[in-house]
């Protein structure tokens, strides 16, 4: 059996075995990119870090579930300040890697995509991050050691990635209230607080919000708006909770792109059960499409949020690659 791949940084003392895995509780994550250095450079700061005892605890959960799952591993240590992409570059030279496992959450995962493409190996996703919004939209389990099944033993799928600016990403890419949010969201209330914290920094937000002015270009068509937020989904879910479009998939060949042109922040706690579901593009005030590209552009430049991480600006110019990786998964439902 060929070996599988995982990563740590030099600061991990678990670094499980060649199997390329970051993870937002026990590994550096939150990667940073600056526009001149693109996401292949992208840093993995230490003073991000949990504990190490709690490192060491998820790192040997994470090691044990993947050979209980009949995977051999075998150890790479990444030095303190290796890029992700450095460390699936390096943790697979050998050859001998067949596939690429990250554990940690969305943003993790979007630290580790440059590598992933370079190396050109399927990907498997232990979901240990605050939202897991790409395993769920794939339908991996959140159990470790069920997610660690579905890497042994279903076929590797192939999923689309979204593309802004350069910067690619798995799930949802969006400008306004979400990105005001991911600013506001800070790394250590995300590991205390979890998904609650997302709606602690939400509310404190919400009644702040205020429309602002965007263009939007796609499919020859040129709209002004004023809207909250605008979101260009690759994926099915976001935000911890929230849903692009019902019927969304991250392998269906099209973005699902929504914007939320209320007046009033109270129009969007009404919203957020549709927001839920999927359903908000019902709403006269949401405008909602599909498309392949779109460029959208404000009269000030206005943070992007890609997978939980602010990495660009608009104007922000969107593109889709169809079936760029494979991650394993189990099968699309009917």
């Amino acid at each position: 059996m060929r070996r599988r791949s995982s990563c740590g940084s030099g600061r991990n003392p678990w670094a499980v075995r060649r199997l390329h895995a970051r993870n937002s509780r026990w590994g550096p994550t939150h990667f940073r990119s600056d526009q001149s250095r693109g996401d292949a450079g992208r840093p993995c700061p230490a003073d991000r870090q949990p504990p190490r005892p709690q490192r060491r605890r998820s790192a040997a959960a994470a090691r044990a579930a993947l050979v209980e799952a009949g995977l051999t591993v075998a150890e790479f240590e990444a030095p303190a300040g290796m890029s992700c992409t450095e460390a699936i570059l390096a943790g697979t030279a050998g050859g001998d890697v067949d596939r690429v496992v990250v554990g940690g959450g969305d943003g993790t995962l979007n630290g580790a995509i440059p590598g992933l493409l370079q190396v050109g190996l399927p990907l498997g996703i232990l979901p240990l991050g605050t939202a897991n919004d790409l395993a769920r939209s794939l339908g991996i389990p959140l159990d470790l050691e069920a997610a660690a099944q579905v890497i042994a033993t279903e076929a590797a799928r192939p999923i689309d990635l979204g593309e802004v600016n350069g910067h690619r990403y798995f799930n949802v890419a969006s400008i306004g209230f979400s990105a005001e949010l991911a600013k506001e969201m800070k790394a250590e209330a995300k590991r205390r607080w979890g998904k609650l914290g997302y709606a602690i920094a939400a509310f404190g937000l919400l009644r702040r919000a205020r429309p602002f002015t965007a263009t939007l270009i796609h499919d020859g068509q040129v709209k002004r708006i004023r809207t909250i937020q605008v979101s260009v989904g690759n994926g099915k879910h976001h935000g911890g909770g929230m849903t692009v479009a019902e019927d969304a998939r991250p392998d269906d060949g099209v973005f699902d792109v929504y914007s939320l042109e209320v007046e009033h922040w109270w129009r969007l706690v009404a919203l957020l059960p549709w927001l839920r579901s999927g359903t908000q593009g019902r709403w006269k005030d949401v405008r909602a499409f599909r498309t392949t590209a779109l460029e959208l552009r404000t009269r000030r430049p206005r943070a992007v949020n890609t997978d939980g991480e602010l990495t660009t600006h608009t104007p922000a110019v969107f593109r889709l690659h169809p079936a760029a990786l494979r991650v394993f998964a189990p099968p699309p439902a009917a």
